[in-house]
């Protein structure tokens, strides 16, 4: 297998970070009291990005006191009893690791979400415009531009490896209320506060 040659622009840059945020936002949206275990769906596709994330997100889940049950899934028609598998572990909440995969089958796993009555937050906003709860990541418009930026540097003759590695420097909170009220969750205030947008 070649070396595989990559833009600056990276989000596998914050796996130092964004999976800690995940667990904050969820605790924030439902109250540590309330939840004492929460399921993490992870893709065999995406093992290496994955795994560093699902430890980050392991360590953050332990620091409040909370049981992390990894959902590997690598086929759609696994999700089902991948959920069967989070309720039977008495997971009520989920955190789903941002995935090609995933949001490719984003549908299927929102529905499968409303229909187990699991709290659920995503990373990118098609999940959330597809009728999840919540979604909180990086903007992907903005890391598209700096990618471009860096693509036409490369073409102009500057080498990849003289390029600085950058951290997406903006991160969306979205928050959609109608599936809020359809699972009977009223979203905090110090929640409302930090999305970027809401959708009625």
């Amino acid at each position: 297998m070649g070396s595989a040659h990559y833009t600056p622009v990276s989000s596998l840059r914050l796996l130092d970070f964004r999976p800690a945020s995940y667990t904050e936002v969820l605790m924030r949206l439902i109250g540590l009291a309330a939840v004492l275990a929460i399921g993490l769906f992870v893709a065999p596709l995406a093992a290496e990005a994955h795994s560093a994330q699902a430890d980050v997100t392991q360590a953050a889940a332990r620091a409040l006191g909370l049981k992390v049950h990894v959902l590997s899934v690598s086929r759609a028609d696994e999700f089902p009893g991948a959920f069967d598998a989070a309720r039977k572990a008495h997971a009520e909440a989920l955190v789903v690791l941002a995935s090609s995969f995933f949001n490719a089958h984003r549908r299927q796993l929102v529905d499968l979400a409303a229909q187990n009555r699991l709290i659920a937050v995503y990373e990118h906003r098609e999940f959330p415009d597809a009728g999840g709860l919540m979604s909180y990541g990086p903007n992907i418009v903005e890391m598209y531009r700096r990618a471009a930026y860096f693509v036409d540097k490369i073409l102009k003759g500057a080498s990849p490896a003289d390029l600085p590695v950058e951290q997406p420097t903006r991160f969306e909170l979205v928050i959609n209320l109608k599936t809020a009220k359809a699972l009977g969750l009223t979203i905090p205030q110090s929640v409302l506060v930090r999305a970027d947008e809401i959708i009625q």
